[in-house]
C-alpha cells in the first residue's frame, strides 16, 4: 500500500501565500505522475496542477502564473506553492500519485485532503 500525507493548509488573507506538501510512503518502486486537485463540497474535484516523473508540469488556467508544482523524487514528495491567493481558491486540496509498487503492481493513491481558506 502507498499512503499520501498532506500538510501546509490553513487560513491566509487574499494576496498571501501558502505551500502545500504531500509525502508518499509505503512499498514504492517508482512514482510516475503526482497531482494536486481541489474540491468544494457538493462539487466535482478539479485538477489544479500535475507533474510527471521527468518534471513536466501542467496547470489549470485559473492558477497559471500563481501556483507552482514541484517534486523531490528522493523524498517521494510533491509541493504546491500558492502565491497571490484569491478567495475563490478556498477549497479542500487533495494530493494524488500513481506509480509502481515494489511488487510491480500499479498504485493510485489519494491523500486525505487539506483545507485552504483565503479571506478577502
Amino acid at each position: 500500500q502507498v499512503q499520501l500525507v498532506e500538510s501546509g493548509g490553513g487560513l491566509v488573507q487574499a494576496g498571501g501565500s501558502l505551500r502545500l506538501s504531500c509525502a508518499a510512503s509505503g512499498s514504492i518502486l517508482r512514482i510516475n505522475a503526482m497531482e494536486w486537485s481541489r474540491q468544494t463540497p457538493g462539487k466535482q474535484r478539479d485538477l489544479v496542477a500535475s507533474i510527471s516523473s521527468g518534471g513536466s508540469t501542467n496547470y489549470a488556467d485559473s492558477v497559471k502564473g500563481r501556483f507552482t508544482i514541484s517534486r523531490d523524487n528522493a523524498k517521494n514528495t510533491v509541493y504546491l506553492q500558492m502565491d497571490s491567493l484569491k478567495p475563490e481558491d478556498t477549497n479542500v486540496y487533495y494530493c494524488y500519485a500513481r506509480g509502481i509498487t515494489r511488487a510491480h503492481t500499479e498504485f493510485h493513491s489519494w491523500g486525505q485532503g487539506t483545507q485552504v481558506t483565503v479571506s478577502s
